[in-house]
């Protein structure tokens, strides 16, 4: 493991362009190599975008493993290069309505989903932003530890531990003013969850949002980033969600998906293909994977 964090260091040393010169093979490598990762993101696509051909899906997900590449190639960005580098590469637009919420005293969710530029973005933020966000411990204890040093790396981050559930988020929102970075589209399992439709499929979704917001009075503000041309990144703020929270879970966790289905099908190569999002299914119904 220290092996591959020096060589993560030295990547960081590299040219910005060269480094995902690097992630462009590299991805292309691990489309091919990565079969078991492959064929869920082939699951997930055909899907939710049934009405494309299989030469389609089969362009946008190599393009994706390219993009996971990045990610991961990055991570060494993230860690060890200067702060006013990684400012070079993440554009703000419309961060306004996250400003204008905290100068107004409001407390804050970031409605944060699972693109592929999230790091880069998120660490850049971190700079200028305090956040509080939730974080699951790995297995091996040195990738913990990396992880966790570089989540703290502007003493600027509160991390909750996903094990210490919703009462945790609310006694922190409570007493803090920093916006809570929230990342709820991934397959929790069954217990807290509900069926809402997600890509026309009915998926397992947690309703923290809306209990979260209900009980601290908060702001929801999404927040995407999308990684451009070049490789930098723009991490775009929308405008707060108005009767938000409705008195309907129901409606506002399908509310969130179809936000959510939307952003992904702007940037559909950006968007997590390779997590089994539909794993857990309804009673009776056969699993997609």
């Amino acid at each position: 493991m220290k092996a591959a964090f020096f060589l993560l260091y030295l990547i960081q040393l590299l040219p910005f362009k060269v480094i995902h010169k690097i992630a462009d093979a590299v991805g292309i490598l691990a489309y091919y190599a990565v079969k078991p990762r492959r064929k869920v993101g082939e699951t997930n696509l055909k899907k939710c975008f049934p009405e494309w051909s299989e030469d389609k899906r089969k362009a946008v997900l190599k393009r994706h493993f390219q993009h996971m590449a990045k990610l991961m190639l990055e991570y060494g960005l993230y860690w060890y290069a200067p702060a006013e580098r990684l400012r070079k590469f993440v554009h703000y637009q419309d961060k306004h309505h996250l400003d204008n919420a905290l100068a107004a005293g409001e407390k804050v969710i970031l409605l944060y989903p699972h693109f592929t530029a999230f790091e880069m973005a998120v660490y850049t933020l971190n700079q200028d932003v305090p956040l509080t966000s939730m974080y699951s411990h790995q297995k091996n204890k040195a990738l913990d530890e990396q992880i966790l040093k570089g989540r703290h790396r502007y003493n600027n981050v509160f991390l909750i531990g996903r094990t210490e559930g919703l009462r945790a988020i609310i006694k922190q929102l409570r007493k803090s003013d920093a916006p809570f970075l929230y990342l709820p589209d991934q397959d929790f399992g069954r217990n807290d969850s509900i069926f809402v439709n997600f890509f026309g499929i009915p998926t397992a979704t947690i309703t923290g949002l809306s209990r979260i917001a209900g009980m601290t009075k908060a702001k929801v503000i999404p927040a995407i980033p999308t990684r451009n041309a070049d490789n930098t990144v723009t991490l775009r703020f929308y405008p707060a969600w108005e009767n938000f929270p409705s008195d309907d879970v129901v409606a506002d966790t399908q509310r969130m998906n179809d936000f959510i289905e939307a952003r992904a099908r702007e940037n559909p190569e950006q968007y997590f293909w390779l997590h089994k999002r539909f794993k857990t299914r309804p009673e009776g119904e056969q699993g997609f994977y």
